[in-house]
């Protein structure tokens, strides 16, 4: 019996997760009040019932003031659980409040950022006892898609963690999400050689001229040890997003063809959610 609890911040994707998980099988409710959550647990517990997987949803219009009671009381009386908490960034929220043009549940008639700063606050307990957190901030619907199956239908290892590798040009600006940021200029640069200048580290002729000097390979190797030596520690700090940025003069030789090679070593080692984005990997071709 799998019994998991949808809950985060108001337009952070708990809605769509519900879809997802009830196309993976799972009986969903959604806004179920909180003092029907044992109930429905112990309907669901029944030797005899059909309902194998079951994933409910709670948020602040529920009302949450007596939902630390009602876990209690389902982990007293032997039901197991799940709690998925869906996060995202502030400035993230506001915009898709803005776009919808929807106000938020705990300030229908205020300001936005107002309902969101209380809500973090009343939902900062719940978030705390998460089984899985995931930060759609920068998130396709596609990448939720695939973190929520990794978890819940793949059973992949989860770290609660959501990893993106963006290669960028510096004549275009350092991007302004990026929590750390690695200069790769210091390699030879493949747009000064006729036959590479207008390809790109998606080919495999830039791959090969950039890879073949030897300070590539140790500078990932390097990068490498120094990312997996801090992820577990942000992980017990409790960031759940980490944008590493690898900049080149472009965007679009050599920290394309490193930043692939990044992400390629870490999805490798699973255990989190991982992506990779070019920023300026055209920008050049568009201006010409």
């Amino acid at each position: 019996m799998k019994f998991v609890i949808v809950t985060g911040m108001s337009g952070a994707g708990k809605s769509t997760s519900l879809k997802m998980l009830e196309d993976l099988g799972y009986f969903c409710v959604d806004n179920l009040p909180v003092p029907l959550i044992g109930k429905f647990a112990e309907l669901a517990y029944e030797p005899n019932s059909e309902l194998q997987k079951v994933a409910v949803g709670i948020d602040v219009r529920t009302g949450l003031s007596k939902v630390d009671q009602a876990l209690k009381d389902m982990k007293d009386a032997g039901y197991s659980f799940e709690i998925l908490f869906l996060d995202c960034e502030d400035d993230v929220l506001v915009k898709r409040f803005k776009e919808t043009r929807r106000a938020h549940p705990l300030v229908m008639n205020g300001r936005v950022e107002d309902g969101i700063r209380k809500e973090r606050e009343i939902l900062k307990f719940l978030k705390k006892e998460a089984s899985y957190i995931i930060d759609s901030s920068h998130l396709l619907v596609r990448e939720l898609k695939n973190e929520i199956d990794n978890i819940f239908s793949k059973n992949k290892d989860y770290g609660n963690l959501f990893i993106t590798v963006l290669s960028f040009g510096y004549k275009y600006g350092i991007p302004n999400d990026c929590d750390l940021v690695f200069d790769v200029r210091f390699l030879p640069n493949p747009y000064y050689i006729d036959e590479l200048k207008n390809k790109s580290g998606e080919d495999k002729e830039v791959q090969d001229y950039v890879m073949g000097f030897k300070e590539a390979g140790i500078f990932l190797d390097k990068l490498q040890d120094l990312i997996e030596f801090l992820i577990p520690n942000y992980v017990i700090e409790g960031k759940n997003q980490l944008v590493i940025g690898i900049g080149c003069t472009g965007g679009k030789h050599r920290s394309v063809t490193l930043a692939n090679r990044l992400y390629e070593r870490l999805e490798s080692k699973g255990g989190y959610g991982i992506r990779i984005e070019h920023r300026d990997i055209l920008k050049d071709s568009l201006r010409r």
